[in-house]
């Protein structure tokens, strides 16, 4: 099974354009937190890197489309995380089948 060279300069293609968003996403973010605000994004990512990435785009999109003035403070960061929260909230359900466990008897 060879690999098409054609195929393999795409793949690294890709790669590098992937690459220079992530950079050019992170260089965004850099510039758009304080310290403070940096470091609790860097903390959200760490627990839930879902929600970091959710987050992290949000933040692009404000600093791409002009809506934010000055660098974001860690305040404004939690803020923004309790929107997102109420917006994207999952509800957890148990659901108990009781006509499973009345059909296993262990006493008999």
């Amino acid at each position: 099974m060879e690999i098409d060279p054609k195929q393999l300069q795409m793949k690294q293609a890709q790669q590098e354009q992937q690459e220079q968003q992530e950079a050019a996403k992170k260089s965004i973010v850099g510039q758009a937190l304080s310290q403070e605000a940096a470091a609790r994004l860097n903390t959200i990512r760490l627990a839930k890197p879902d929600k970091g990435k959710q987050l992290e785009a949000y933040i692009v999109n404000l600093a791409t489309s002009g809506r934010m003035m000055g660098k974001m403070t860690e305040p404004e960061l939690i803020s923004i995380v309790e929107e997102l929260n109420k917006h994207t909230s999952k509800s957890t359900k148990v659901k108990f089948d009781r006509r499973r466990a009345a059909l296993d008897s262990d006493s008999d």
